[in-house]
């Protein structure tokens, strides 16, 4: 039931034989497009599963990380105390989709968001220096974690400034380039392109959003340009009105759920990206903005869109209806701050703030 683990193999044996030129490095879908720490990951899985050919077993591993993420994910909700209880069957046993993206498809997506939400909970405990440690790890596996990276600069500049968010930046950068070193020392150039190339062109075929577009415009400039500055604005926006300086959580949720609702192309291994911060984005506001039953509704309408194969024109559209009811109700019911707040040295002081965040 594997559909990139042959060609997740195929690239680190190319590693394991001695290539580290990154635009030599293939597998039999293609050139190999994520960074370093990507590599070093699958390259471990390459031997515990005999050069990738014991599928089963590595079944069986993404089986144990599918429960760590749930582990890290309901930390993380604990914390917030903003979802009910009974929201969480839907998070844990109605999934088809993310059921067969963690436990039978074994892409690496699920990696790259189990090690995200190991930084937020770092985060929490206000351990930024390892939280950002581990975030940049994430982006090392899968480039989607970026998608992050706008709320997590807003919440660095807000609580140590700008001069000292210097450092916490530099652990992320620092560790991207030891963990490219060896992939950097070979052909730079090659290295960063392949790894970090935001221009990729993405097969209409795939798309679960936008198939009522006809193909010409899905893969225009122009529309490429428009949803890049839908999406810098509605960051803007954000930043400057609705999120707060004790909103960790919210400003990373939001920050990263912005960048899916503008995104020019989203697979179906994409839902993992947010499946997991949706239950805290439909309930993090009021009652009164949606009622439990349309955000249940919500919750199953995308659900329904991404367990739709092929996309079809309804299921696009009833993607983006969905999201955007969650953003608007995120924008109109968020216009005072939805936790406790106050200067920085008081956050790291104060115990009962850090439980609300």
């Amino acid at each position: 039931t594997e559909i990139d683990w042959k060609a997740y193999m195929d690239e680190v044996e190319g590693v394991v034989n001695g290539t580290f030129d990154y635009t030599q490095l293939k597998g039999d879908t293609g050139p190999l497009v994520y960074p370093a720490g990507f590599v070093y990951i699958f390259l471990g899985l390459y031997y515990i599963t005999s050069r990738g050919t014991n599928i089963r077993l590595a079944q069986y591993l993404f089986a144990a990380l599918y429960l760590v993420t749930l582990l890290l994910v309901f930390r993380i909700y604990s914390r917030t105390r903003k979802v009910p209880p009974y929201v969480f069957f839907f998070m844990c046993c109605a999934s088809y989709r993310i059921h067969s993206i963690y436990i039978l498809r074994l892409f690496n997506d699920p990696v790259a968001m189990a090690i995200l939400f190991l930084a937020v909970n770092l985060f929490l405990e206000e351990r930024w220096s390892w939280g950002c440690c581990f975030f940049s790890l994430a982006v090392s596996v899968k480039m989607n974690v970026l998608l992050f990276a706008p709320g997590l600069l807003f919440l660095l500049l807000w609580r140590f400034g700008p001069l000292g968010a210097i450092p916490k930046l530099s652990i992320c950068a620092l560790l991207q380039v030891v963990l490219g070193l060896p992939f950097l020392l070979e052909n730079p150039v090659g290295y960063v392109t392949r790894s970090f190339d935001l221009g990729r062109q993405f097969l209409f075929k795939w798309t679960v959003n936008w198939r009522f577009l006809p193909e010409e415009v899905f893969q225009h400039r122009a529309f490429h340009l428009a949803l890049l500055a839908a999406h810098l604005g509605a960051l803007g926006l954000f930043a400057l009105h609705r999120w707060h300086s004790a909103q960790v959580v919210f400003v990373l949720f939001t920050s990263n759920f912005i960048g899916i609702c503008c995104s020019r192309s989203l697979h179906y291994q994409f839902y993992v990206w947010y499946f997991h911060t949706l239950p805290y984005l439909l309930w993090c506001t009021p009652a009164g903005k949606l009622s439990h039953l349309l955000r249940v509704l919500i919750l199953g309408l995308i659900e329904l869109s991404w367990n739709t194969y092929p996309s079809t024109l309804c299921s696009s559209a009833f993607l983006h209806v969905c999201h955007g009811m969650i953003l608007l109700q995120l924008w109109y019911g968020t216009t005072a701050p939805l936790e406790p707040q106050g200067p920085p040295a008081a956050q790291k002081t104060t115990p009962s703030l850090k439980k609300t965040q």
